[in-house]
């Protein structure tokens, strides 16, 4: 698609403040494909402005109305589906056919959930002498990263819709032709002017003022843990509401009674993913020390087939972290059996599929997160000795757990301090609450959960 030089505010394509503008760069060859507007607070506040107008009117259409928009959001990203496909392997790097099948299809399930949640979701209910009703937060600033571009944005905008809210979206500065397309398919699906708007610009300066904004009453960042605490205390100062979405590392537990097979190559495949950029990556591989040498051979054989099938990392700043860990990883003295720093590629952010073997729980490459395509497979010596291991992190996003027996697997997965746990290689469900314990966030996305966040509650007595 070809780049708006504008920004989506109330309903069209508007003029941005300045004329600074950001590159667009395809990671796979460094190409600049495009250009977006570097939106101001003065872009930030007009956006904002604009959510506030539309607010009265948004919060007081019926939820079955509201539900009808989000239908039809829906459907045009169903029809636009190959196009936001190409947006993303264009703007990302990922192979087409993942982007076919998760960067356009996960957002697209999301939606069509949100359509059916707010016809249906109870914004009112009695509690004895007492009506309580769920009533939109109000004005809500979405901040969303490049790693999962319209899925992020579906993930925010869809229940905020849904909930009554009105949205200005700051989109990640490396994927933002993403963003653009979505507020195309909104003012194409209906959505009233200024119900949702977009602006393009940088995180320190356009985020910033997002998130420090007076009128917003919601701040929703998705993104580092670093940043995330920025947010957290500037929400805070002005007592607004925030949800965070941040950092993981999640550990992949292989119980003695696993199919061993299966759970290395599903985790090892859970990693190269989206080239590992996925928050809830089950980067830790934790192996009973009796089966532990089998695991690692397994992991490497099934590193080594992926080869040229992942894309590159999104930039040369992210290639140049990932290789750092990496060559931590080395210097701290874990095996290297896969992969590694170098690549033979004379062009794109690429990385090797790398595995770590002999990776103690202390080590960097075990506590940090890398955001790239590297597993760590750590010992351990019983359950006991799995469950701290696990824990172990100041994250706690995600993560697997593997046995012969489900209810082991569950027993085990109970006693894991993470907010969402895949059991024998469990599928993804867009209506699950997805979200961390610690410092992996605050709050919860998709569902019913996800809705929630939204809303705020106001209670009548009779």
């Amino acid at each position: 698609m070809k780049a708006h030089e504008g920004m989506y505010i109330d309903g069209a394509w508007r003029e941005a403040a300045t004329g600074e503008t950001i590159a667009v760069v395809n990671p796979a060859d460094e190409q600049v494909i495009g250009h977006v507007p570097a939106g101001t607070a003065q872009d930030v506040d007009t956006a904002v402005r604009a959510a506030r107008a539309a607010l009265p009117g948004w919060a007081a259409t019926p939820p079955a109305e509201r539900a009808a928009r989000i239908a039809a959001l829906r459907d045009v990203l169903v029809a636009r589906k190959d196009e936001i496909a190409e947006t993303v392997t264009a703007e990302l790097g990922a192979p087409l056919a993942f982007s076919q099948a998760v960067h356009a299809g996960v957002p697209i399930l999301v939606a069509g959930s949100y359509a059916e949640l707010a016809a249906t979701y109870p914004f009112e209910e009695r509690i004895g002498n007492s009506t309580v009703y769920a009533e939109p937060i109000g004005v809500v600033g979405a901040i969303t990263p490049w790693n999962y571009p319209l899925h992020q944005i579906v993930a925010k905008v869809a229940p905020a819709l849904a909930a009554g809210c009105t949205v200005v979206l700051k989109p990640a500065e490396d994927t933002p032709l993403t963003a653009q397309l979505f507020a195309e398919a909104v003012h194409e699906a209906g959505v009233p002017a200024g119900v949702f708007n977009l602006v393009t610009g940088l995180g320190p300066v356009a985020g910033q003022a997002l998130a420090e904004h007076p009128d917003v009453d919601l701040v929703s960042f998705t993104g580092s843990t670093a940043v995330g605490k920025q947010i957290g205390a500037t929400a805070g100062a002005a007592v607004k509401r925030v949800a965070l979405e941040l950092g993981g590392k999640s550990a992949n537990v292989i119980l003695p009674s696993a199919d061993l097979a299966k759970a290395v190559g599903v985790g090892v495949a859970n990693v190269m993913g989206n080239s590992g950029q996925t928050c809830s990556a089950w980067t830790r591989m934790l192996v009973h020390t009796d089966r532990y040498e089998e695991a690692v051979e397994l992991a490497a054989a099934a590193a080594a087939k992926y080869g040229d099938r992942i894309g590159p990392l999104v930039n040369a700043k992210q290639q140049a972290r990932v290789r750092g860990y990496i060559e931590k990883g080395v210097a701290e003295g874990a095996r290297l059996v896969a992969g590694g720093p170098d690549t033979e590629r004379a062009r794109g952010f690429f990385v090797e599929p790398t595995v770590f073997a002999d990776v103690t729980p202390d080590m960097t490459i075990a506590q940090e997160e890398i955001f790239g395509p590297v597993v760590s497979i750590v010992r351990y010596e019983d359950e006991d000795d799995a469950l701290r291991i696990a824990n172990g992190t100041v994250y706690g996003l995600a993560g697997a757990v593997w046995a012969g027996d489900e209810a082991e697997a569950v027993a085990f997965a109970r006693r894991m301090d993470t907010g969402q746990v895949d059991i024998n290689g469990g599928r993804f469900n867009p209506l699950a609450p997805f979200g961390g314990y610690k410092q992996s966030g605050v709050g919860r996305e998709l569902g019913p959960h996800g809705l929630g966040e939204y809303l705020q509650t106001k209670s009548l007595q009779f």
